[in-house]
């Protein structure tokens, strides 16, 4: 089961006359790494709220938002009484005596420092943890999404894996050819040197053997089977968070092509290596999206 590190998730619910409006957005991440947007009555409660989508989302860039509304207004404001009767009585003071015309008093007043200010409270605990519901509600639409992503995701990662496993078979046939090829090279190059008469057969065979050991890529063709199959079992665990996990059998994965590459010695077989490395290359560009 795979889910994927991007996802989309909104829930909202109205908590004592305030409306709580709760969106996620996740991007691929290395780590966890959260950014919040929330208004002042739950700054107090930000930590928690990071532990929280911590432990429901595991990795990724989090992008959160909360909008609190209250009786349609999603910034609530005070206003400051005492302190407006007290600039009232000075300003209609002032205004008699220099003869200014009393109507604009009232909106100059609402213009006064400290007279209209942003609601400052803190939630209650109480209201605080039904905000944490709708928190873990727009997590989990957040992970379905994932999961969904996921999905598609996972078809392509078990195809690339099942395309390496094909073309490893593609190499069976050319393996015997590589001996004959050697050896048919081997025999050429010392005829030119010292003449097809002068040709120790020991000696010929020995550095025959010699040098087939050293090119022989049959241990690299287990181990990459291996992986390989490693792969598939992992893919498929009932497992949230393995993005990290299956990127490291890619790393293994990726040595023994090279290796095998490397030892290849014929045309036709490093064609085919290339082709695997270009299927783990693609691989490799998914698993940077998966959780």
């Amino acid at each position: 089961m795979l889910y994927s590190m991007t996802g989309f998730g909104r829930a909202e619910s109205t908590i004592n006359g305030r409306q709580v409006v709760v969106e996620l957005k996740s991007l691929n991440g290395k780590q966890f790494d959260v950014n919040t947007k929330m208004p002042p009555i739950l700054r107090s409660y930000e930590l928690d709220i990071r532990n929280l989508l911590n432990n429901l989302l595991l990795r990724g860039t989090i992008d959160l938002t909360v909008t609190v509304k209250h009786e349609g207004a999603s910034k609530p404001m005070t206003v400051n009484t005492g302190l407006a009767i007290y600039y009232y009585q000075s300003m209609m003071q002032i205004a008699k005596q220099l003869n200014i015309p009393e109507e604009n008093v009232l909106s100059t007043l609402m213009r006064m420092p400290e007279v209209v200010a942003p609601e400052q409270d803190v939630l209650p605990e109480e209201e605080w943890l039904q905000v944490q519901k709708v928190i873990e509600e727009a997590a989990r639409l957040l992970m379905e999404h994932r999961k969904h992503e996921g999905s598609a995701l996972y078809k392509d990662m078990h195809q690339r894996i099942s395309n390496i496993e094909s073309l490893l078979q593609d190499i069976l046939p050319f393996e015997g050819q590589r001996t004959d090829k050697i050896r048919a090279k081997l025999t050429q190059w010392l005829s030119d040197m010292s003449g097809k008469d002068n040709i120790d057969p020991n000696r010929f065979e020995q550095e025959m053997i010699y040098y087939l050991e050293r090119i022989d890529f049959s241990e690299e063709k287990t181990r990459l089977k291996q992986h390989c199959i490693y792969f598939h079992d992992t893919i498929n665990k009932q497992e949230v968070s393995i993005g990290k996990k299956l990127g490291f059998i890619l790393q293994e994965i990726g040595r023994e092509i090279n290796t095998l590459g490397s030892k290849a010695n014929d045309a036709e077989i490093q064609q085919i290596v290339i082709n695997m490395k270009d299927e783990l290359e693609k691989a490799k560009e998914q698993i940077l999206n998966i959780l």
